[in-house]
Parts: structure tokens; C-alpha cells; sequence
């Protein structure tokens, strides 16, 4: 598959020639290191002996004379820029939520050996780890250093800057300056579990993932070729007629129907920012949907998406397409999408995509569910439902479920827990009118909402509803 991950890699280069950056925190070219303070420490404690013994006054003197001529001369060493070449080679693209190591190329080209700290400035949605990256390069060495990263929001992220400092000869000074990386990367959703999904796929382990294959070889609900009858077959299957030409059992193997469509209506209300771990409810819906996506593509069916809910971002539309091509057609269109603070219009995109899906399709909702939504949501899947299947897939907060979990000691803990049990029973209601209507329901947390997307999915194809 011909994810972002894999296309070619572009670096970004600099050297000291260029200009530094504006912010004032950095323009401070020198710093005292660690063995300038002991050297104060030093002297503050001969300073307390002379207040003691003035007779060593004029030793002091001396001694307060040799540390500030080398405090001088140590930073005038220092002073002039490093000749100190730097390179940061980006992926083109990452996964949200994923950890990847990223790579700081240094290239000593100077004519004396530098020891020095590198630092560099990613973007605020990142998590690192492994920074500072110290170094020791002699006359013309170079060396690759390694500090993993973790995006947490999608998007078109930039790396700015790498901040050096360099110790002076003596360890009095570091030299501080910063080189102007700059670079761009776009943060995709996690695809990633995709690559997981084929190896596990391959070796049979998709119980490894909580994916449960139901249907037994030859069980689906197309034809799909004839073959010599084995044991445990159904005598359902056995072909007579072909039996009886070829003199021995043939059996009909089938396989689940093929050349269907699959459409996401994704929620990009306010409801989606709720964020129970790293990532937000909006995110994990995206991870699932991708996941989902490359299997229905697998299985020979076509996948479209359409969002809703908002209008900050320019409403997205694929139609349902086959071929693995469609996956990279849906990253593409989803890697910058973010979830707003508007309240979603469930009727409004139920007619829309009446209007542009006119074939009946598997249409899978993914929202969180709130108690408000009833007067809205049900007329709305009512009116999809008479022409499509549909799923409605929601989320569970669990900081509910936490809360409920919380001792009750006082009054307010009381009122609390109350009004929890409230709006969880509220919303179960919801969900029962849902299903009232024949609409196929998936309540799960986050976490799981990959598997028992795949789930549904797969006995939806088993049993041949749609």
C-alpha cells in the first residue's frame, strides 16, 4: 500500500551563515556553565576567610584577578560562531499518536574538537523525548543523533529552529545560538494500524486485535468458483449436477459479496473534542474509520466519506471509490480536518448525502452520542435508513465512567454521582430508540472503536444485509 509514510524523504539544511532567530531568549550569546559557579562559590567562601583574615587580602585580590582574566579569555574562545553544520532529515509524513524517532546530522567542519548541546524546537503539539543531544565532535567528525517525537494533533506542522551551545575550552561559558531549520511536515491519522492489521491479516492472529472471523471457508453469500468436496462442507454446498459429470463430490465455494459501497458521515461538532487520553474522541474516530477503510477496500468494496457539522473547514466529499489508490485520496482529505465548536446538524447532512449517494450503501455515522440528540437524530436516521443500512456508531466518555467510580464522602460527591447516573441513563434511552428502529447501534469506548467497527462490519457481510 502507498501510504504517505512511504514517499521519499526531503531534509532540511543549514549553516551558521544564516541569520538567528528574533526571539530575545535566544539572544543571549553566552551562558555561565556549571564550573563558573563553583569558581563563585569559590571565591565567596576565600571572601568570607579574608573577612575573617585580612592579612590574606591581598592573596584574594590575586586570585579574584586570574578567574576574571579567565572567564575573559574563555569567552572571547568561545565567542566566534561554531563552524557547526547541521541537517534534519523529516518524513514527509506522520502518524498522530504515533512515536517516531527523527535523526540531527552535526558536522564538525572547524579546526578544533567541540563539545556542545543540541536542542531542537518542534512543534507545540509534539511530545519528545531524548533532548537535549550531547555531543563531543573532533576536527571535521560528524555524528547522527537520534530523539523520538509524538504528534498530537493532525495537520501541517513546522519545525523551526535547533538551539546550540557550545562549552567553551575551559567549561566556564556555553556559546548559545540557534540555526533556522526550517521544515514542514504533515501529521496524517494513525495509518499506521493499517500496516498492523495486513501483518496480523497474514498470519492468522486478528484475534490479536479482538477481530472475530465468524463465517467457515465457502460460507459467503456470492459464488465463487467449484472445487473437490472435503470434509466438514456442508451437503448444502455439494454441486449434483457437477458432481454427477465429474464422478466424484464438488461442492460450491462462495465468498462474502463484493462491489458494495461504504460511506462515513463523520461528526465534526464540539461533542468530538472530548478527549478521554492522548487523543481526542475526533481522532480516534478517523484512526477507525482508515482501519475500516483498508479492510471494506480488501474486500472489494468501495468506500466514500462525508463530514459534517463544521462549517469552519470546507465540508469534505469522496465518493465511494474502489482500489487502495482511495486510501491515500481519503488521508489526503482528512489529515488537516479538525472537529469545531459548533453543534452538529444531524437532518441537514442526512439530506445531503441523500442527494449525492442515490445507490444503497452501508452508511456509518460516527459521532458521540449525547442525550440532547433525539429530537434530531432519530427523524434524521429514520429518513437515511429508508434507503440505506445504516450503523450509528458512538463513544463513550470515559471520564463518566470515572466519575462513577469516585467515592461519595460528601454532599456534593452525592449531586455528582447523581447527576451522572442522569445523563448516562438519558442517553442509554437514546440509544434504545435507535435501536427501536432497526438501526444497527455500536456503543463502545474509544479505544475500542476500531475492533467493533471491523465487527460490525464483518457479520454485516456474513449475514448479506445489505
Amino acid at each position: 500500500m502507498n501510504t504517505p509514510e512511504h514517499q521519499p524523504e526531503h531534509k532540511a539544511v543549514n549553516t551558521p551563515e544564516h541569520k538567528p532567530p528574533d526571539k530575545p531568549a535566544l539572544h543571549m550569546p553566552l551562558l555561565p556553565a556549571r564550573r563558573s559557579f563553583w569558581l563563585l562559590w569559590l571565591h565567596a567562601a576565600l571572601a568570607l576567610g579574608v573577612s575573617l583574615l585580612p592579612d590574606w587580602r591581598f592573596g584574594w585580590y590575586l586570585v579574584l584577578g586570574i578567574s576574571v582574566l579567565l572567564w575573559l579569555v574563555d569567552a572571547l574562545w568561545v565567542l566566534p560562531k561554531p563552524a557547526l553544520r547541521l541537517e534534519r532529515p523529516l518524513p514527509t509524513s506522520l502518524s498522530v499518536g504515533v512515536e517516531t524517532p527523527l535523526a540531527l546530522i552535526s558536522h564538525n567542519t572547524g579546526r578544533r574538537a567541540l563539545t556542545f548541546q543540541l536542542y531542537d524546537h518542534y512543534p507545540a503539539s509534539f511530545k519528545a523525548s531524548g533532548l537535549p543531544i550531547k555531543l563531543h565532535l573532533a576536527r571535521d567528525e560528524r555524528a547522527e543523533s537520534h530523539y523520538l517525537i509524538k504528534p498530537l494533533q493532525r495537520g501541517l506542522m513546522r519545525f523551526a529552529r535547533t538551539q546550540i551551545r557550545v562549552l567553551s575550552p575551559l567549561q566556564l561559558w556555553w556559546r548559545n545560538s540557534s540555526l533556522p531549520l526550517d521544515a514542514a511536515v504533515k501529521v496524517y491519522p494513525n495509518f499506521t494500524a493499517i500496516a498492523q492489521y495486513a501483518l496480523l491479516a497474514t498470519d492468522n492472529h486478528l484475534s490479536h486485535l479482538g477481530i472475530m472471523k465468524r463465517r467457515r471457508r465457502g460460507e459467503g453469500q456470492d459464488f465463487h468458483q467449484l472445487r473437490e468436496y472435503r470434509a466438514g462442507d456442508s451437503l448444502r454446498q455439494i454441486d449434483w449436477k457437477a458432481s454427477a459429470r465429474m464422478q466424484k463430490p464438488v461442492a460450491r465455494e462462495y465468498q462474502d459479496e463484493r462491489d458494495q459501497e461504504i460511506i462515513f458521515l463523520l461528526d465534526c461538532s464540539h461533542r468530538m473534542l472530548a478527549q478521554d487520553d492522548e487523543l481526542s474522541h475526533f481522532d480516534h474516530t478517523l484512526n477507525a474509520a482508515l482501519l475500516l477503510s483498508h479492510i471494506a477496500l480488501k474486500q472489494g468494496d468501495a468506500v466514500g466519506l462525508g463530514t459534517f457539522g463544521n462549517r469552519a473547514y470546507r465540508e469534505r466529499w469522496l465518493k465511494p471509490r474502489k482500489g487502495q489508490p482511495c486510501l491515500n485520496q481519503m488521508l489526503n482529505a482528512l489529515y488537516d480536518l479538525q472537529a469545531g465548536t459548533q453543534a452538529p446538524d444531524f437532518s441537514q447532512a442526512a439530506t445531503e448525502l441523500l442527494i449525492r449517494q442515490k445507490k444503497r450503501a452501508l452508511v456509518i455515522v460516527l459521532s458521540n452520542l449525547r442525550d440532547e440528540d433525539t429530537d434530531d437524530l432519530i427523524p434524521a436516521l429514520h429518513l437515511l435508513g429508508n434507503r440505506h443500512l445504516l450503523l450509528f456508531a458512538s463513544m463513550q466518555e470515559q471520564a463518566l465512567h470515572a466519575q462513577l467510580a469516585q467515592p461519595v464522602d460528601h454532599i456534593e460527591d452525592a449531586l455528582t454521582y447523581a447527576a451522572t447516573e442522569h445523563y448516562l441513563s438519558a442517553r442509554a434511552q437514546t440509544l434504545r430508540q435507535i435501536r427501536a428502529q432497526g438501526v444497527l447501534c455500536l456503543d463502545v469506548a474509544p479505544a475500542q472503536l476500531s475492533t467493533g467497527l471491523i465487527n460490525s462490519y464483518l457479520d454485516i457481510k456474513r449475514k448479506g444485509s445489505l
